[in-house]
C-alpha cells in the first residue's frame, strides 16, 4: 500500500510540478503527517524531491528528473491501453501522437506487462459512436482543438435553428467533449460571461486568430459539461403527457424512448390496473415529438392527456385503419 502511495506522489509531482503537503494529502486521502513521512522516504530512496518554503511554496522534483513507468501493475497497464479511443484521437488530429505515445509506453513496460496489454486490446474494444446515425464530418475539429490547447481566440460562423440561422462569433474555446459519437465544444463568447456549449458540426467557417486569452481559473470542463447536459435535458422536456402502457410497452420503452422518458417510466410506474396497464405522466419535448414517439408503441399505448396529443394519436390510428382495411 505504501509503495503504491509513494509512486503516486512521484507521478503527481512529475505531472503537476509543485504541490503542497496539503494538496498531496487531499489527492491521496491521507493525513499531512503521512505525506511528510512519504516525502522523507522518497528522499532517502534517492528521488530528488525538495521543499520550497514560503507563500507559493511546496514540494517539487529537481528540474529534468523523470521516472520510468516500471511501477505499473498489470491491471493499470491494461487500463491505459483499454482507455484509448483511436478514432476520436484521429479526428482531433492526434492519431499519430497517440500511436507514438503507446509505442513509448509499451517500450517502457516489462515484457510481461506489454503482452498483457496486447491481450486486453485483442479482447475489448471501445466504440464511442451511437447506433443508427451517420457519423458527422467535423473538418473544423482539429484546428478548434489546437486553439483550445494553445488558448487562442477563434472567429467562427455557425448554423443554428432560430433566425438568423447563420451567426458570426469571436470565441475563446475552453474544451471539447465527445458525447455518444457527437463532438461538442465549450467556449466563452463575451469575456466575463458564462461559457456556452455548441455542436462542432454546426461550424460553417473557422479562423484561428493570433490573439490569445486566459482561461478562467475556476473553469472545470467535466463539471461544466455535466451541468450543461442536465440543464439541456430539463429545458428539452418542457411539457408532460399522461399515458397508459401495456406490460409489453413497458419492456420496450428503454429501447425506444429518450433517456428521460425511460427513467421517468421506471421511477413513476404505479400499480397496474385490472387490465395490467400502467398509467404514468411523462416529460415530453412537445406534442409533435411525443406523437412520433408514442406511435412507435402501436396499440400498446393510450394517450389520456393532453387533449391535442390524444387527438393526433386518434387521427393517426384512423388513417392507418383506412390504409389497412381490405
Amino acid at each position: 500500500m505504501r509503495a503504491s502511495r509513494l509512486l503516486s506522489i512521484l507521478l503527481l509531482l512529475q505531472d503537476r510540478g509543485r504541490l503542497t503537503a496539503h494538496q498531496l494529502a487531499g489527492e491521496l486521502d491521507v493525513s499531512v503527517r503521512t505525506v511528510y513521512r512519504d516525502i522523507e522516504a522518497l528522499s532517502e530512496a534517492g528521488v530528488p524531491v525538495y521543499a520550497e518554503l514560503g507563500a507559493g511554496g511546496g514540494y517539487q522534483l529537481l528540474d529534468g528528473y523523470r521516472t520510468r513507468l516500471t511501477g505499473l501493475t498489470p491491471q493499470e497497464a491494461a487500463t491505459i491501453f483499454l482507455a484509448g479511443v483511436p478514432d476520436a484521437a484521429a479526428e482531433l488530429g492526434l492519431g499519430a501522437v497517440l500511436t507514438t505515445a503507446e509505442l513509448k509506453l509499451r517500450a517502457a513496460l516489462p515484457d510481461r506487462l506489454g503482452r498483457h496489454a496486447d491481450e486486453i486490446r485483442d479482447r475489448f474494444h471501445l466504440d464511442a459512436a451511437g447506433w443508427f446515425r451517420e457519423t458527422e464530418t467535423n473538418p473544423h475539429l482539429a484546428p478548434l482543438a489546437g486553439a483550445v490547447w494553445e488558448q487562442r481566440r477563434c472567429r467562427m460562423r455557425y448554423r443554428r435553428w432560430r433566425a438568423p440561422h447563420e451567426v458570426d462569433r469571436v470565441i475563446e474555446p475552453l474544451g471539447v467533449v465527445l458525447k455518444a459519437g457527437v463532438w461538442y465544444f465549450v467556449a466563452v463568447v463575451d469575456p466575463g460571461s458564462p461559457p456556452r456549449t455548441y455542436r462542432v458540426a454546426t461550424i460553417l467557417e473557422l479562423e484561428v486568430l493570433d490573439e490569445t486569452f486566459t482561461r478562467p481559473a475556476d473553469f472545470d470542463l467535466a463539471s461544466s459539461w455535466a451541468a450543461w447536459a442536465a440543464d439541456f435535458e430539463r429545458r428539452l422536456h418542457r411539457a408532460g403527457a399522461t399515458v397508459r402502457f401495456s406490460p409489453a410497452a413497458l419492456t420496450r420503452i428503454p429501447y425506444l424512448m429518450t433517456r428521460a422518458m425511460a427513467r421517468e417510466t421506471r421511477d413513476r410506474a404505479t400499480t397496474p390496473d385490472a387490465d395490467g396497464w400502467t398509467t404514468i405522466t411523462l416529460p415530453i419535448e412537445s406534442v409533435a415529438h411525443a406523437h412520433a414517439e408514442f406511435l412507435r408503441l402501436g396499440a400498446d399505448v393510450e394517450v389520456l392527456a393532453p387533449p391535442e396529443l390524444r387527438t393526433l394519436m386518434h387521427e393517426s390510428a384512423a388513417r392507418m385503419l383506412t390504409l389497412y382495411t381490405p
